[in-house]
C-alpha cells in the first residue's frame, strides 16, 4: 500500500469492476462510487445518504442516477434493499449470511451473524417447496443505547417474553 492508500483503491475497484462485468453492466464512475461506497460502510444507508456520499467524488450524480445506480445494482444481485419498520428503504452490499439488528431507540441497524442469531438456513419443506432465503430482523437496544450512557435506555434490555398472534 502506498502512503496515500491508491493501492487499495485500486484494488478494489478493479474488483467492483469484475463484479459489475460479471452480471453484465457497464463500469461506470456511478457505479463504482456506489458499490465502494457501500462495500465500505458499515451502515445501511438510504438513497439519499448514497446520493451525498457519491457527490462528494463524483459531483455530477444527479439524485436520479444514483436511484437508477441502486436499482441496476439491486436487479444484478450486487446489493440488497431493507424495508424496515420505518418505511425507509436501506442499501446493504453484505450478501455474506447475516440478519439485521435494529436498535428501538437511535434506529440504527446493525449486521449480525446468522449463527450468532441461530437463524437457520434455507432448506427443503414438505410438499417439495424449497426456501430459497430466510429474511430475519432482530429489535432491542444496541450496545450503546442499552448502556447506562445510553440514549435513554435501561442499563440492560428487558427480558424478552414470547408473543402470541
Amino acid at each position: 500500500m502506498t502512503a496515500n492508500g491508491h493501492d487499495i483503491d485500486i484494488n478494489i475497484n478493479i474488483n467492483i469492476e469484475a463484479r459489475l462485468r460479471d452480471r453484465g453492466l457497464r463500469v461506470t464512475r456511478q457505479r463504482l462510487a456506489v458499490m465502494e461506497y457501500l462495500l465500505g460502510t458499515p451502515d445501511h444507508p438510504t438513497a439519499d445518504e448514497v446520493g451525498r456520499a457519491v457527490n462528494a467524488r463524483v459531483p455530477r450524480a444527479s439524485r436520479a442516477s444514483v436511484y437508477n445506480v441502486l436499482q441496476s445494482l439491486r436487479r444484478a444481485g450486487l446489493i440488497e434493499e431493507l424495508i424496515l419498520e420505518d418505511a425507509v428503504v436501506r442499501y446493504d452490499a453484505n450478501l455474506e449470511g447475516h440478519v439485521h439488528f435494529v436498535c428501538r431507540l437511535c434506529r440504527g441497524v446493525e449486521d449480525i451473524p446468522r449463527e450468532a442469531a441461530l437463524v437457520p438456513s434455507p432448506v427443503s419443506l414438505d410438499g417439495g417447496r424449497l426456501v430459497e432465503s430466510v429474511t430475519v430482523t432482530l429489535k432491542g437496544l444496541c450496545a450503546a443505547c442499552a448502556g447506562p450512557a445510553g440514549a435513554g435506555g435501561p442499563a440492560r434490555a428487558p427480558e424478552l417474553r414470547p408473543t402470541r398472534n
